[in-house]
């Protein structure tokens, strides 16, 4: 087969971008311009008669044919390097035939000649000559002084395949008078001077962290060298695949509902259409009304393993549910009694095997349960003018930290003993971060400050302008979700102390209300409200993505499941728990409109 462009006017505008490479022509075998190895048909050329066995066209004259060409309209730069796309594409999957009838064509060219015969000489192992090439591609690059290091990684897997080979003077060769006069990395020739007494092969892959000689290594030399090159000389490795997949991760970035993980692969995923969750797979449903309590409901937490729900009740009790792992309905595991003030906020230890429940204002009581056994562990109150409101675990599931609004704030082990205190501090609302060292604090001054007991340092990382209600801390740290009064739930930024957004539509007043992070990634937000509803946004909008209806008074809390990310549970003054999930007998296929799956605001 003739290499592209073969048999067009040498005049036309369109053979000078696919004339043979060197202008030599080449045979069965042999590489293309447009960087493939030829294909032929039962021995004879490939023309290019778009398939047509009209004998008619068959007839046409070589006139007829660039006459033919020459009227083609000019490709845009888009369509050209969507074209070069598709061609690299095909050829990763071997279609190589099929890439040089669409290159010969459409008059483009794969990569530049000079890059097709690098690319050959490196994975054929044919270094002197690969080193080369590079003179001819200096003249294509943007920055000539890149040959250096590009010359730096062929040396290097020379220098590796001649150790492999038990070639140790040939390597030693390479390594002196090769690589050490480039005067570049100075320290990785060190490392690469050690693999000389590498006792085999084997010791020698392990040590370098490296393929050995054949494809694999050289294809990833290959995708290391191209970075140095412009892409109208040599296409990144798989260009169109990581477009692809970054255009299926934005749509799902974007898409309102979209709340399970998302694959890094693209097989399971269609791009004949865009991609768009529907709300019928958000936890928008009520699964399950629970109505054991027989009074207010004012906490509910889900545990760190996501199999046990808690709630606490001004009827005095706490209930400790089971989550089903299969149809994700609760049942009612233990009750624990015997809070005379009624249980306002429960704390799960990291290891869920302890849970502390702690009372409203005027309460200066604290408990600790083992939910296992459903025995009292520890039932501490340091002073009867206390208030022991709200309470958070070390991370080392060995200490605790409590306080509330009476200017005392203690560290505690899980006897109750008192390790450490920190007074003048009338704590609304308790977080332990995880380096195990700070705590934050939202107290009385309408601000969250960090405390260290370790070094006994505080600073102010949150002012607001108003009473600081309640707030929770997103997994990672780095996030924190506020309940602020008169102004509803406000997304700060720890580590950057800014203000990152308000979200609308939620009813806060003086009540404390407990929102928090959930779904896959944390990438929703939910809150109660005063409006009697329950708010889902998605972390990026600050309009709401949901607005869940069912409560007949205030919903004091909501816990978003950390495993089951279509499962939330609210708790309510109307002495109900409800369960939300996706709706029932949904078809997994089925997506709303084009209104119902917008973008979100940026």
């Amino acid at each position: 087969m003739q290499a592209n462009g073969a048999g067009q006017d040498p005049g036309s505008e369109l053979s000078c971008r696919t004339s043979a490479q060197n202008g030599e022509g080449s045979s069965a075998g042999g590489a293309h311009a447009n960087g493939l190895v030829s294909v032929t048909n039962n021995g004879n050329s490939v023309s290019d008669n778009n398939g047509l066995s009209d004998q008619a066209e068959e007839s046409n004259n070589a006139n007829d044919v660039n006459s033919t060409v020459k009227k083609k309209k000019r490709l845009s730069q888009s369509e050209e390097d969507v074209i070069r796309l598709i061609g690299q594409h095909l050829h990763d999957l071997g279609l190589n035939q099929t890439v040089d009838m669409l290159m010969q064509e459409s008059g483009c060219r794969l990569e530049h000649p000079s890059a097709t015969k690098f690319r050959n000489h490196v994975m054929e192992g044919e270094w002197d000559k690969a080193e080369s090439d590079l003179n001819e591609l200096k003249a294509l690059m943007h920055s000539p002084s890149a040959i250096v290091r590009m010359k730096f990684l062929l040396l290097q897997q020379k220098y590796l395949e001649y150790l492999e080979d038990g070639k140790v003077l040939e390597a030693l060769q390479v390594l002196r008078a090769e690589l050490t006069p480039l005067q570049y990395n100075t320290e990785r020739i060190h490392v690469l001077s050690g693999y000389l007494m590498c006792s085999n092969a084997e010791d020698l892959k392990a040590k370098a962290e490296w393929e050995g000689k054949g494809s694999p290594s050289r294809t990833k030399l290959l995708d290391k060298l191209q970075t140095y090159l412009p892409p109208s000389v040599m296409l990144p490795p798989r260009r169109l695949q990581n477009l692809l997949r970054q255009a299926v991760e934005l749509q799902r970035e974007r898409c309102l509902y979209h709340n399970t993980k998302m694959d890094s692969g693209m097989d399971s995923v269609s791009l004949l259409l865009d991609h768009a969750c529907s709300r019928k797979q958000f936890p928008c449903y009520t699964q399950q009304v629970l109505t054991e309590h027989c009074n207010e409901v004012w906490f509910c937490k889900f545990s760190n393993d996501g199999t046990k729900l808690a709630t606490g009740s001004k009827d005095t009790t706490v209930i400790v549910w089971q989550v089903d792992p299969e149809s994700h309905q609760l049942k009612l595991l233990k009750t624990l009694e015997g809070h005379a003030y009624g249980v306002s906020y429960l704390a799960w230890s990291p290891d869920d095997v302890y849970l502390i429940a702690c009372g409203p204002d005027d309460c200066s009581e604290l408990w600790l349960w083992n939910v296992q056994t459903g025995e009292l562990r520890t039932k501490m109150s340091q002073s009867h003018e206390d208030s022991l409101t709200s309470v958070a675990w070390n991370p080392d599931g060995k200490r605790f930290v409590t306080g509330g609004q009476r200017g005392q704030f203690y560290q505690c082990d899980l006897d109750g003993n008192l390790l450490d205190s920190w007074e003048g501090v009338r704590v609304q609302c308790l977080w332990c971060l995880g380096d195990g060292r700070t705590v934050l604090a939202s107290d009385t001054h309408q601000r969250i400050r960090a405390y260290n007991f370790e070094d006994l340092t505080d600073r102010n990382i949150v002012q607001e302008d108003h009473p600081v209600m309640s707030f929770t801390v997103s997994k990672n740290g780095r996030l924190a979700l506020l309940n602020v009064a008169t102004q509803g739930v406000h997304l700060w930024d720890l580590q950057d102390r800014v203000l990152v957004r308000k979200y609308q539509g939620v009813t806060q007043g003086f009540y404390t209300i407990h929102s928090c992070f959930g779904g896959h990634n944390e990438d929703f937000i939910a809150s109660g409200s005063e409006d009697h509803k329950v708010y889902i946004w998605h972390r990026r909008s600050e309009l709401p993505v949901a607005e869940l209806s069912g409560h007949t008074r205030t919903v004091n809390c909501v816990s978003w499941n950390p495993v089951v990310p279509g499962l939330l549970a609210s708790a309510s003054d109307d002495g109900t728990v409800r369960i939300w999930g996706p709706a029932p007998f949904q078809d997994v296929q089925d997506t709303d409109g084009p209104n119902e799956s917008s973008s979100m605001d940026s």
